[in-house]
This record gives structure tokens, sequence and C-alpha cells, in this order.
């Protein structure tokens, strides 16, 4: 799944956000305004064993957004001791959890299956 569209618009999103999120749940509310119809039908669709393969992607898109190489990170640091990658891979799993169990993503998920 391609990226590119939402690395060129997290940058603007997150300098207009007054906080940066704190938790993985706040995150992944962010995500929803930001991710497009078309990318949360894409994740909706993967089956959960497939999610490691937006690690250099979508999770990479997150770790810079989200700054998580800054040590001041609230999220990170809500985190710890987890690492980074382990983090983004968590938020991953829970906007999948979220997109399956949202009507219009499972209706059209369960109709692509």
């Amino acid at each position: 799944m391609e990226m590119h569209t939402v690395n060129e618009i997290w940058p603007e999103f997150i300098q207009k956000t007054i906080e940066p999120p704190k938790t993985i749940t706040e995150t992944v509310d962010r995500l929803f305004t930001v991710l497009d119809f078309e990318h949360k039908v894409a994740i909706a669709a993967m089956p959960q064993e497939e999610l490691i393969n937006l690690h250099f992607s979508l999770g990479l898109a997150i770790r810079n957004a989200f700054e998580f190489w800054d040590s001041k990170s609230p999220l990170l640091n809500s985190c710890k001791p987890t690492h980074s990658d382990n983090i983004s891979d968590q938020i991953i799993h829970e906007l999948w959890q979220r997109l399956i169990h949202t009507s219009e993503y499972r209706t059209l998920n369960d109709t692509i299956a």
C-alpha cells in the first residue's frame, strides 16, 4: 500500500495540532482524521497477520509524524519502556481493530472477501 500522500499531508496536520497525542488511542483518533477512505478500506481488508507489511510505510509515517525520534514525545513516553517500532505496530493494530469494527469498513471488507 502506498502511503506517499499520507506522508505529504501529515507534517502540515501535525504542525496545526495544538498538542501531540499522548496515548495510542489518541493517535488512532488522529489517524482516522488523516487517512482517506481508500487507505482505511485497504487496511481493514488486510488479514491481521499481514499488518507487519505496513511497518516500513504506515509505521514509518507514524513514527516520523508523531516524532518518535524525540525523547520528549508524550506518546513515546506514555508507552515506555516499549520501543518506538513496537508502539507504531500497536497503533497499526488498534487502527485495524477499529476499522474492522466500524460498520462502513466492515461491510465493504465483507463485500471484498
